[in-house]
């Protein structure tokens, strides 16, 4: 079941919606694409209270922001089933989008972007996590 052909992919959610499918739908899973630094040093999506873990696949590289070319292949070996939901997750939203697009075209059904990311947007200060995303809307999540 493909995306309506105006969407390159399912659409975009909020970090809670996100949650609520995570909770609803044993089959769902969350993708982090955000890079191995931000894994550690800024936290993690905390999936444990649903018996299931995030699949860290960085889309960019750190330092060099060079696109990960493997990341399709990656993400199939970690997600076998193409038609299960799948919400991706990067600081904000941007990578994320990028990556749902990728594994539409590589036929994911049903691949979500979480619009307001792990962190959000910045907030009037310029400091991220107050806003939206993961973390201002109180989802579990801990220190990498």
């Amino acid at each position: 079941m493909a995306p309506p052909s105006s969407s390159p992919y399912a659409g975009d959610i909020s970090a809670t919606e996100a949650w609520a499918r995570l909770q609803a739908d044993p089959k769902a899973q969350l993708v982090d694409v955000r890079t191995m630094a931000e894994w550690n040093f800024v936290g993690l999506p905390d999936l444990s209270a649903l018996g299931r873990q995030v699949h860290c696949i960085e889309w960019q590289s750190f330092p060099s922001g060079s696109r990960n070319p493997g990341f399709v292949i990656e993400a199939g070996q970690a997600l076998p089933n193409p038609s299960a939901p799948v919400m991706l997750l990067c600081r904000s939203g941007a990578r994320s989008r990028a990556a749902a697009i990728a594994l539409t075209e590589a036929g994911f059904a049903q691949a979500f972007n979480i619009a307001g990311g792990f962190e959000g947007d910045a907030d009037s200060d310029g400091h991220r996590g107050n806003t939206n995303g993961w973390k201002a809307e109180d989802l579990p999540w801990r220190q990498g």
